[in-house]
């Protein structure tokens, strides 16, 4: 199997991407390498074997990235993405692909739309497990008094990407 790149400079840094067809399956900030490493190492424990090849354009996923960035807020809710995970982890991501741009969520509110309201902190690791960040939109979730909470990214991306879609967060 190949699992088609590219890497893509943004505002944030260079990501890389990964897709399988015409389906998005790894999103790393390319600075991130211990990261990028283990959602390789993911990526074959669901995937299999396979090989990567550069691309200009995997999935369509950089035209998208590069219009949410040119001011496109909604360019990354329409990318068809393959997700790997516990049928609670894609309960959780499900739901994080229905926060529109431009608004946030509470961990606890999110635990609360999979049927799970006590399990905050699962929600929370869930959030962090998400191979494909931007456009499984992890960084719109917050915290329950409007922190930042966490961002595998780090805090400061997650900051901006939020001002990116209008947003000022605490």
């Amino acid at each position: 199997m190949t699992i088609e790149t590219a890497v893509v400079q943004t505002p944030l840094g260079p990501v890389t991407l990964y897709a399988k067809g015409s389906a998005l399956v790894g999103l790393e900030f390319t600075d991130r390498v211990a990261r990028r490493a283990a959602l390789e190492r993911r990526l074959r424990r669901h995937l299999g074997r396979f090989e990567t090849r550069e691309v200009r354009d995997p999935a369509g996923a950089r035209s998208r990235l590069e219009a949410y960035f040119a001011g496109e807020r909604d360019a990354l809710s329409g990318q068809k993405v393959e997700l790997h995970g516990t049928p609670f982890q894609l309960a959780v991501w499900r739901e994080l692909r229905r926060i529109p741009p431009g608004r946030t969520l509470s961990y606890s509110a999110l635990a609360a739309r999979v049927a799970r309201p006590r399990a905050v902190r699962a929600v929370g690791q869930a959030n962090g497990s998400n191979l494909v960040s931007l456009f499984v939109p992890c960084h719109r979730v917050i915290a329950a008094d409007g922190g930042l909470g966490g961002y595998g990214g780090g805090l400061e991306r997650k900051r901006r990407l939020l001002e990116i879609e209008g947003l000022t967060v605490a």
